[in-house]
C-alpha cells in the first residue's frame, strides 16, 4: 500500500513537471531569454576570436547572459505594430532577409532598391566619366566604382554602350518635358505670356540640343551607336517621344494629316540642327542656333496641302542628307573643327 501511495505521488510530480515545460516554452519571454543567451554566447566567441587574451579578463560569463537576456526581455514589451515594423527592436529576424543596401559613404537605406534603379544609378554616375572614356563600358565600370560597386556590374548592361547612349537621351528627354511643363504652367496661372510658335520651337530645340554640349567631343560616336540596327527602335522610340513633346507643348492639337507632317517635318530639322552642330566651330554655337533660326519656319507656315506635301519632302531630304553626314562621322571623314 505504501508503495502504491508513492507511486501516485510521483506521478502527480512528473505531470507538475511537464506542465511547467509547457508553459515554459509557451512563454515568448522564455522564448527570448533563450535567444539572448545564444547571442550572449556568440557575441563572446566573437570578442574572444579578436583577442584571445581578453577572454580571461572580460566580463564574467553569467554577468554577459544577464545583460542580453534583459535586453531580450525589454524586447517583448514592445508594441505589435513596432514588432512588425521594426523587427529589429523586439530582437526577432526579418523573415524577408535585409534588403537595404549601402553606399561608398557608408549611408545606408532601407528602401528596397530594384535592378532597374540599380542600373539607372550606375550609369547616370557613368555620364562623369564619358568625357575621359567616351560611350564604353569603360565609362560605365568607372561610374559603379564610384558607388562603391565592383566593375563586374557592367555585365548588367547586356547591350554595353549602347544602354549608356540610350539612357542619356531618355534622360535629357525628360529633363525637357519636366522645363516645358514648367513653362506651360506658367502660362496657365498668367505669370508668363504664351510664346508664338515658332520662337516656341526654336527655344525647345535649342534647349534640348544644349544638353549634348557637355559631351559634344564624343557625340559622333554616340549617334553611331545610335544607329546600331538593334539600337534603332529605341533610337527611334525616343525621337518620336521628343517632337510629339515639343509640339504638345507648342499647343497642337491637330488629328488629321498635318499631324503627321508637322512632326516629319520637325524631325528632319532638328536632325539636321543636330549635326550641324558637330561641325559648328562658332562661339556658343551660335552658326547652328542661325541656322535652326532659318529652318524653323518652314514647320510654322504650314497653311495648303501643297504646301505641307513640299515641306514634308524637304524634311525626308534633310533626314537623308543628315544620315549622309552621320556615316561622314562615322568613318571619321568629318571631324568637328
Amino acid at each position: 500500500m505504501a508503495a502504491l501511495l508513492r507511486g501516485l505521488k510521483a506521478g502527480r510530480a512528473l505531470r507538475s513537471l511537464a506542465s511547467v515545460v509547457v508553459q515554459a516554452a509557451a512563454n515568448p519571454q522564455s522564448s527570448n531569454i533563450r535567444r539572448g543567451f545564444h547571442r550572449a554566447a556568440l557575441l563572446r566567441v566573437h570578442d574572444e576570436s579578436k583577442d584571445p587574451a581578453s577572454a580571461s579578463s572580460s566580463t564574467p560569463h553569467h554577468e554577459h547572459y544577464q545583460t542580453h537576456s534583459s535586453t531580450a526581455d525589454e524586447g517583448t514589451s514592445t508594441s505589435t505594430h513596432e514588432a512588425s515594423a521594426g523587427g529589429a527592436a523586439t530582437g526577432q529576424e526579418d523573415p524577408q532577409g535585409n534588403t537595404s543596401y549601402q553606399d561608398q559613404s557608408g549611408e545606408q537605406n532601407e528602401d528596397y532598391e530594384t535592378e532597374e534603379q540599380l542600373a539607372e544609378r550606375i550609369l547616370t554616375a557613368a555620364l562623369d566619366f564619358v568625357p575621359q572614356h567616351g560611350w564604353t563600358v569603360e565609362a560605365i565600370a568607372a561610374g559603379a566604382e564610384t558607388l562603391g560597386l565592383s566593375s563586374a556590374s557592367t555585365g548588367m548592361f547586356i547591350n554595353g554602350a549602347g544602354d549608356l547612349v540610350l539612357h542619356f537621351v531618355g534622360q535629357c528627354n525628360t529633363q525637357l518635358t519636366e522645363i516645358l511643363a514648367e513653362q506651360h504652367k506658367h502660362v496657365q496661372l498668367g505669370q508668363a505670356e504664351q510664346k508664338k510658335t515658332a520662337e516656341f520651337l526654336r527655344d525647345a530645340v535649342e534647349t534640348r540640343l544644349r544638353m549634348h554640349i557637355p559631351y559634344i567631343d564624343t557625340w559622333p560616336q554616340a549617334m553611331s551607336i545610335l544607329i546600331l540596327p538593334h539600337n534603332i527602335p529605341h533610337s527611334l522610340k525616343h525621337l518620336s517621344t521628343l517632337i510629339d513633346d515639343i509640339w504638345y507643348y507648342a499647343g497642337d492639337r491637330s488629328t488629321d494629316m498635318n499631324w503627321y507632317t508637322k512632326r516629319a517635318a520637325l524631325t528632319g530639322i532638328y536632325n539636321t540642327t543636330e549635326l550641324v552642330m558637330l561641325q559648328d566651330s562658332s562661339p556658343d554655337f551660335q552658326d547652328t542656333w542661325t541656322f535652326l533660326d532659318n529652318r524653323i519656319q518652314d514647320v510654322v507656315n504650314m497653311a495648303s496641302t501643297a504646301k505641307q506635301v513640299q515641306s514634308t519632302g524637304e524634311a525626308v531630304a534633310q533626314g537623308l542628307m543628315g544620315a549622309a553626314v552621320t556615316l561622314k562621322n562615322i568613318t571619321g571623314l568629318n571631324q568637328r573643327r
